[in-house]
């Protein structure tokens, strides 16, 4: 991986480290839902005019906003607005692999070998340790929702896959557009219409920055940035990436918000981060695996044909592959 592109993929995870710092800012100004409704609204808008139309199907946009949206944003925020700390939420979070493996085994009939055992047995070991941690000091419905969003994210994930959207970025941006509706019905609900009006009424700098924050940044740049390493480079190159979201977030939280990190929830972190690794990583090595033979390296994506003339393809020698 290039310097700069190596840079971009730790920005990127940065980028979605603090973002639970932000998100624990926002619920200061806020109800949690319709925290999530703005924040979908401000990805969507005006984006879903510039990025043309969906590549996939409405059913797919449909079902992953509502589980993703709906679902596992709903949770999240509520969690964290029930007092689930930032750092710790962005290392619970992360055990979606684990769900994504059990669910990817019952909807695509994916097999488990001994390896990724062994990554979800210690990525559940460190959920456990956490919940030890967080029994003692903080709330247990917030840290169950948060798990319960972790595993909805993993229902996501499978339909995503089965998806298969072509062009990450697009299809982040039309699934915004799904949830936005149901949580602003859920909020007036659950929340109730006159603690929404107060929180709009209320509405600051701050508040304004941190939609925009997790809406912009996070989402519309932190998924574009994404979709062009993951069409640069391999997955298994990029993925790993993502093992330092908890990193970012745990340290912003403790820098920003003075939470702290107990021995315990540094021993979940090292238990959590490593089974979700083995996991992850793991699951790719089994899918090069199973027959289809791996992507070709970027810099081959383009090359001609053997006894093809490279002058008689000069458009295409040029141009990044296909998003795919």
């Amino acid at each position: 991986m290039r310097p700069l592109h190596l840079a971009l993929a730790v920005l990127v995870a940065a980028v979605w480290g603090v973002n639970f710092v932000v998100i624990d800012v926002g619920l200061d100004h806020f109800p949690p839902l319709l925290f999530s409704a703005l924040r979908f609204l401000a990805a969507a808008v005006p984006a879903v005019f510039l990025v043309g139309r969906p590549q996939v199907r409405w059913r797919w946009i449909v079902a992953v906003g509502l589980v993703l949206g709906v679902g596992k944003f709903g949770l999240l925020f509520t969690g964290m607005h029930l007092g689930m700390p930032a750092g710790l939420s962005s290392l619970v979070l992360q055990v979606q692999a684990v769900f994504t493996a059990l669910f990817a085994v019952a909807a695509l009939g994916e097999r488990l070998g001994r390896t990724r055992l062994l990554g979800m047995a210690l990525a559940l070991a460190g959920i456990a340790v956490a919940a030890v941690d967080e029994g003692t000091s903080g709330t247990l419905l917030g840290f169950a929702l948060v798990v319960a969003a972790a595993a909805v994210w993993g229902v996501s994930n499978v339909i995503t896959r089965k998806a298969a959207p072509p062009d990450a970025l697009r299809f982040m941006v039309w699934v915004s557009t799904v949830p936005v509706l149901p949580l602003l019905l859920l909020s007036l609900l659950f929340e109730g219409p006159e603690a929404d009006a107060a929180a709009l009424r209320s509405l600051d700098w701050s508040g304004a920055g941190a939609i925009l924050f997790v809406a912009w940044v996070s989402t519309v740049l932190g998924f574009g940035a994404w979709g062009f390493l993951l069409r640069t480079y391999d997955a298994s190159a990029v993925a790993p990436f993502t093992l330092l979201v908890p990193v970012f977030g745990m340290s912003s939280a403790a820098l920003v918000l003075g939470e702290g990190v107990s021995p315990l929830r540094w021993g979940a972190a090292v238990l959590l981060v490593s089974g979700v690794g083995v996991t992850a990583l793991a699951g790719r090595r089994r899918a090069g695996r199973a027959g289809t033979p791996p992507p070709a390296p970027p810099a081959a994506r383009n090359r001609p044909p053997a006894g093809t003339s490279a002058s008689r393809t000069p458009s295409t020698a040029s141009r990044p592959s296909p998003t795919r």
